[in-house]
């Protein structure tokens, strides 16, 4: 009989301390397995929101991380507006003076391209309007171009879908300015479907309703984005909306004065009239420019004494660094030390046996075997327990990801496959198990090499 069929029929022998000895490694490597699968979803979650399809967000002077989480995760609070003339300086070519002639209002050289125009050639310049909520989700005002021209996903190449539906218009016979898109997460939360009428609360979650609401014609499909857990309304109606329309401001402070914004008199939403330029201002302009440009325009953006431009790739990849990863290392460590608590069982479990085993290694050893062969057989079952603890731990550490896909893929948009967030410290496991199991077993394999064969015979 080989020592592998030996040290197997010791354990077999042995089933209650050996089943419970595997089971607190197996939850050891489960919790491992589970640390750098839950860090995988983060940090694909981290990846795709990164990939956002512009190179720029431009916003009002402030912080740029809550600038870069107003605008992409629609978290936070927006820094300030800054005006809508400021906006269409981004456009490119004659953008700027269609968009007098679409508005008209009061603007100084009208014929002229906008002041950033030759740095964004081959771009795009997108606005965003943000402060309001539905329900609990925060609402966009923007245009369109929003999901014409921005794409998603792992190399930004996927174009936004609609699992019912389709993009709103600019303007619409059916529903005037107030059409709207509303993401995966915004209508399984809301029981949305094509037709149903939203309505914008001010300021904050649950606070004051307007009276009008926009009409859904679009669901995205899933994306793994935050645009999942956005509303997205047209900006024109937006801007028609109570209180949304430009304040005036002290010359000297730039406070708003109060009273003064105030919405224009409509007869009906299917009025085409729009609000003109001056009493228009935007959140945020999410800008493409062309190559390597966009440093340049950055630098230019950030000399100026009331907008910034904010790199989101440079502010998330920090974000992830900064905390994401700590934390993920942190936490390994942690469950490491609970293998490192199993191996201890392991090396208690086995060396407790010791002094029941002692004539039966005196018989091996009568019967011819050496002292090296009982210290292998020894280490040949410290070994086994550590691994198929430890894979099945990994089994079970991996089977939990598809399980929980019902909530992790509406949270995140990440779905979870038995094998699909792979780790580069996972291969390490294995051997790591290995080396535990000899560690383990060595106090118990000396013990059983100095066994007396004439005492405990």
């Amino acid at each position: 009989m080989n020592l592998f069929s030996i040290a197997v029929r010791n354990l077999t022998y042995r089933k209650l301390p050996t089943a419970l000895t595997m089971l607190s490694m197996a939850l050891g490597v489960a919790l491992v397995v589970l640390v750098l699968t839950i860090s995988g979803v983060i940090e694909k979650t981290f990846e795709r929101t990164s990939n956002v399809g512009y190179n720029l967000i431009v916003g009002a002077k402030g912080s740029d991380v809550q600038l870069t989480f107003n605008t992409v995760f629609f978290l936070s609070q927006p820094v300030e507006n800054i005006p809508y003339s400021y906006y269409m300086e981004y456009l490119p070519g004659n953008g700027r003076q269609k968009e007098f002639e679409r508005l008209g209002g009061v603007l100084k050289d009208p014929q002229r391209n906008g002041h950033y125009d030759f740095l964004i050639k081959g771009g795009f310049a997108i606005p965003l309007c943000m402060g309001d909520y539905i329900d609990v989700f925060r609402c966009v005002g923007t245009t369109p171009d929003y999901f014409n021209l921005l794409k998603h996903g792992d190399s930004n190449d996927l174009d936004y879908r609609f699992a019912k539906g389709k993009n709103f218009v600019d303007f619409s016979d059916d529903n005037g300015y107030f059409e709207a898109v509303v993401g995966s997460q915004v209508a399984a939360v809301m029981k949305l479907q094509i037709g149903s009428e939203i309505f914008a609360s001010h300021g904050t979650s649950g606070g004051e309703q307007h009276n009008q609401g926009f009409r859904v014609v679009g669901i995205l499909e899933p994306t793994g984005t935050p645009n999942d857990r956005g509303a997205f309304v047209n900006i024109e109606g937006f801007y028609l909306l109570e209180g949304h329309v430009a304040p005036e401001r002290n010359e000297e402070s730039g406070l708003e004065k109060k009273g003064s914004a105030t919405g224009p008199e409509r007869e009906s939403k299917f009025s085409k009239e729009r609000l003109p330029i001056e009493k228009r201002e935007v959140t945020a302009i999410l800008v493409k420019t062309d190559g390597m440009k966009g440093i340049g325009l950055q630098k230019q953006v950030n000399k100026t004494k009331f907008a910034q431009a904010v790199s989101p790739i440079s502010v998330i990849s920090g974000l992830l660094g900064i905390f994401v990863t700590p934390i993920k290392w942190a936490l390994l460590a942690i469950t490491s030390l609970v293998c490192v608590v199993s191996a201890i069982s392991i090396l208690v479990g086995i060396y407790n046996s010791m002094n029941e085993r002692k004539r039966d290694i005196a018989v091996m050893r009568a019967l011819g075997a050496s002292r090296d062969h009982i210290t292998a057989i020894i280490l040949v079952e410290s070994v086994l327990i550590a691994v198929v603890g430890g894979v099945i731990g990994w089994f079970v550490g991996h089977a939990v990801g598809p399980l929980s896909n019902a909530w992790t893929e509406q949270a995140t948009g990440v779905h979870v496959d038995f094998l699909s967030i792979n780790s580069t410290q996972e291969p390490f496991i294995v051997p790591g198990l290995i080396l535990i199991g000899i560690l383990a077993g060595i106090i118990p394999a000396l013990a059983a090499y100095r066994t007396s064969v004439a005492k405990s015979l």
